[in-house]
């Protein structure tokens, strides 16, 4: 039981950082385009739109379909194979190929905006897909929703309002609380990552979150999974 409470704590804290990371160095290195939050795209469209933006501001709503053909990827991903974290190795091998996909087409220099970007952030989009798609799936394998935090941050100052409530005195309390900072500032982690190296490395920077998902899946999985099909 505790070992599996420990995985569930490094699975989730690897997972809010990665999001943090991924959402933070697309809208820093790919035209403010939100890999995690896709509906924040809906936002930023609209706000360029009346401000006159780009004929191709419009490619930011391309990010809902992408989302969509992940989440359904995912799901079938989950239904193909038994070990639960295989879609995150699949997660993990795609931002690989998405960095070593913007190193390869010459996307290094932020300023510029091309079709290589846009390329190559659609395909980080897909892997953020599979991990919201994860966590809908899979529930009971982290603390809460990695990708998206305000049901989070909703749920960490009830659990802070509950515990000063009782006078401090409950520790019922406490594991809630320790969940919600893991969430929090897994994310909040992640979005420093994200935003420093951007700028350093543009979007070939996801190689790393990359590594790390795939680190975390061979780190998790039981000794008897990889990726093993389902029997029919």
């Amino acid at each position: 039981m505790e070992e599996k409470q420990n995985k569930i704590w490094f699975v989730t804290l690897v997972l809010t950082i990665i999001a943090g990371y991924c959402d933070t160095i697309t809208f820093v290195a790919a035209d403010k385009i939100f890999s995690a939050h896709v509906t924040g795209n809906f936002i930023v469209f609209a706000y360029q739109l009346v401000k006159g933006a780009e004929g191709d501001a419009w490619i930011k709503l391309l990010s809902f379909p992408v989302f969509m053909l992940a989440v359904m990827t995912d799901g079938w991903i989950a239904a193909r194979f038994s070990s639960r974290h295989f879609v995150l190795c699949c997660e993990g091998v795609i931002l690989i190929l998405a960095g070593l996909m913007a190193y390869s087409l010459g996307y290094i220099e932020n300023a510029v905006i091309t079709w290589p970007m846009y390329l190559v952030t659609m395909v980080i989009v897909f892997a953020m897909g599979l991990q919201n798609a994860f966590g809908k799936l899979f529930a009971k394998e982290t603390y809460g929703p990695t990708t998206m935090m305000t049901g989070n941050a909703t749920q960490f100052a009830l659990d802070i309002r509950l515990y000063l409530v009782s006078g401090i005195k409950s520790g019922d309390y406490i594991p809630a609380i320790g969940s919600g900072l893991v969430t929090l500032g897994g994310f909040l982690t992640g979005c420093f990552l994200g935003a420093y190296i951007g700028k350093l490395f543009g979007l070939a920077g996801v190689v790393i979150p990359g590594l790390a998902m795939v680190a975390c899946y061979f780190y998790t999985r039981p000794a008897a999974e990889f990726g093993q099909p389902k029997e029919l």
